[in-house]
C-alpha cells in the first residue's frame, strides 16, 4: 500500500493552491492523498501521549455543495484518483476524531488556534503540538502553489536533524531531485557536523545523494537563508534539545517561515522514519 498524506480541504482559491501543493508532493513521491472535507470547525487527533484539538477558520466550511467536486477535479487533473475520508468516531456530536495513522499531513498556517496571528510566518500552537506528537512529518505549504525542483535539508547535527536528513535522502531517491544540505555553524567546526553524519552511519548515503553541503561559518542564519533556492523543498527538524542543537527549532521555525517562500517539511521528535 502506498504511503498516505492527510489533506484538510478548504474550498476557496487559497485552498485550491494548498491542495495543488499536496497533489504535487504526492505525485513526486508516489503517495496517496487522503482528503478530508470538514463538516465542523474542530476535530481531534489522538496521538500516543497527547490529544490535539484542531481549530479551523470559517473558510474551511465554504460552499460545501461544491467542495468534493472541486477537490476531485484537481486530483484528477494531477492524474490521481482521489480518496476521501469521513470520520467514523466522534467525541461529541460536532467533534469528530481523525485517525493518526498517516505518513504525512498537510498543515497550512490557516490551521491554528490563534486566528488573529494566522499569516505568513506564524505556525499555530496546535500545529506545534502535532509536530511534537505525530510520528509523521508535516508539510507546511507556501501560500500559493509552488513546484520544487530540489531538496534543501537544514542540518545542525542533533538527533532530529539526522531524522530530517534521512527523510531528505529518501525523498531525493524517490523523486530523483538533487539534495543540498545547509548548516549554520554555531560555534562548531565542520568536523563536528561531519562526525554527526558518521555517527548516524549516513556517510555512504551522503556521498550518493548529496549535491552540495553549505556550511556557514559567519553571518546570521537570517542572512544565510538567502542562499537557499526559492524552488527547493526545505526539510527541517524542530523541537530537539541535544548538545548540538538543530539549526532551527522552536521560535526559529517561525522566523524561517517568514523569511523564505519555500514549502516546508517539518520533522518532529516522534518521527520514526527510515532511509
Amino acid at each position: 500500500m502506498n504511503p498516505q498524506l492527510l489533506h484538510i480541504f478548504r474550498n476557496t482559491p487559497l485552498g485550491r493552491e494548498t491542495l495543488l501543493q499536496s497533489l504535487y508532493f504526492c505525485v513526486n513521491l508516489d503517495i496517496s492523498p487522503i482528503i478530508y472535507i470538514p463538516d465542523f470547525l474542530k476535530f481531534l487527533m489522538y496521538f500516543e501521549n497527547d490529544v490535539v484539538q484542531i481549530d479551523l477558520n470559517d473558510s474551511y466550511l465554504t460552499s460545501p455543495k461544491t467542495a468534493r467536486r472541486h477537490a476531485t477535479e484537481l486530483a484528477e487533473q494531477a492524474g490521481i484518483k482521489p480518496q476521501f475520508i469521513e470520520p467514523k468516531n466522534f467525541t461529541s456530536p460536532t467533534l469528530p476524531d481523525m485517525p493518526t495513522h498517516f505518513d504525512f499531513m498537510c498543515c497550512p498556517s490557516s490551521i491554528s488556534d490563534l486566528s488573529s496571528k494566522i499569516g505568513l510566518g506564524y505556525i499555530g500552537s496546535r500545529v506545534r503540538r502535532i509536530v511534537r506528537s505525530a510520528q509523521f512529518p508535516l508539510l507546511i505549504p507556501s501560500p500559493v502553489y509552488k513546484p520544487w525542483n530540489s531538496i534543501a535539508v537544514f542540518f545542525g547535527g542533533a538527533a532530529n536533524a539526522v531524522n530530517a536528513l534521512r527523510l531528505g535522502f529518501r525523498i531525493s531517491r524517490i523523486s530523483g531531485k538533487p539534495l543540498d544540505v545547509f548548516t549554520q555553524a554555531e560555534n562548531q567546526t565542520r568536523e563536528v557536523y561531519e562526525k554527526a553524519v558518521r555517527d548516524a552511519h549516513l556517510e555512504e548515503e551522503m556521498s550518493l545523494c548529496l549535491n552540495q553541503w553549505h556550511i556557514f561559518e559567519s553571518g546570521a542564519y537570517e542572512e544565510n537563508l538567502y542562499k537557499v533556492p526559492h524552488n527547493a523543498l526545505v526539510i527541517m527538524g524542530i523541537f530537539d534539545h541535544s548538545l548540538i542543537k538543530d539549526m532551527i527549532f522552536g521560535s526559529k521555525a517561525e522566523k524561517v517561515q517568514s523569511l523564505i517562500p519555500n514549502n516546508l517539511l517539518v520533522v518532529g521528535p516522534k518521527y520514526r522514519g527510515t532511509t
